[in-house]
């Protein structure tokens, strides 16, 4: 399956199945999973790269233990919209990981999130520079899952109740 759209995303999964969010960092992923009707991300882990086998191992275990039906790549578009050098490796991974495991990719426009996590951190949480440190990543990821969450709730339809 190649990097989907957001509606090819939403056609691929199958009910009651979280999907995983990532935060792809040089020196960590940040992990994020959704509840099984897609609607609430959470942190859920940070993990420390290494090679990118042993980090897809590590990816693919997470989620095969929690029946993840797709996965969610932050894009880190650059503030004019244009696509630099971090986009780039992000698309690689997602390629070389659909190279390795058949399941739906969505890559979303992480902008700010980290920005946005960090600034949450401080005022809200009050949160010291080494706590921050260690739950920022995943945060982020969380951050940025949600807000594939969001999009994908407006695309529902209305339900009657």
């Amino acid at each position: 399956m190649p990097i989907c759209s957001l509606q090819t995303f939403a056609d691929a999964l199958p009910p009651g199945r979280p999907v995983l969010g990532l935060d792809l960092g040089t020196r960590t992923i940040g992990v994020a999973t959704s509840d099984v009707r897609l609607t609430l991300a959470t942190p859920i882990i940070t993990i420390k790269r290494r090679k990118f086998t042993l980090d897809v191992q590590e990816l693919f275990a997470l989620a095969d233990g929690r029946a993840a039906a797709g996965l969610v790549l932050g894009l880190p578009v650059e503030m004019d919209g244009s696509e630099g050098p971090r986009c780039q490796a992000t698309r690689a991974f997602a390629r070389n990981l659909l190279a390795l495991r058949d399941l739906p990719v969505l890559l979303w426009d992480e902008r700010l999130s980290t920005a946005a996590v960090n600034r949450f951190l401080v005022g809200e949480a009050d949160m010291t520079r080494a706590r921050r440190a260690e739950v920022v990543d995943r945060a982020a990821a969380a951050y940025i899952l949600q807000g594939a969450l969001d999009a994908l709730d407006r695309q529902r339809p209305e339900q009657a109740f």
